[in-house]
């Protein structure tokens, strides 16, 4: 069996999740998702958690199951916390300052790269 993929999803409280049809939808207070499941996978609710299981041992199963369980994960922790990008800049001359609204990144070009955070 899948490390991943037979690892069970914790829902926080806030999230629910409804399958129907090959679907998954999962709704907290950051948002809904939606995603289609493949048919060898069996997505089960009980209590406040979340079990994905495959139908059977192929190659092509066992890696939709590990994928499954992860993408299912990613949409609980995206409606329930939001996604974050950290960014660490390393080495000497490298500098990132906040000018304004727009983030001021120094690494290497001529010119400092400007972003919108």
């Amino acid at each position: 069996m899948s490390r991943i993929g037979k690892q069970p999803v914790q829902l926080p409280r806030g999230v629910e999740v409804r399958i129907s049809d090959g679907q998954i939808s999962v709704k907290g207070p950051k948002g809904q998702l939606d995603r289609s499941l493949p048919a060898e996978i069996a997505v089960e609710v009980a209590d406040a958690e979340l079990t994905v299981s495959r139908s059977g041992d192929r190659p092509q199963q066992r890696a939709m199951h590990g994928l499954t369980r992860a993408l299912i994960a990613n949409m609980v922790i995206g409606v329930s916390e939001g996604f974050t990008k950290t960014l660490e800049i390393q080495g000497v001359g490298y500098r990132a300052q906040l000018a304004g609204t727009k983030l001021s990144l120094q690494v290497g070009y001529s010119r400092p790269v400007e972003v919108d955070p």
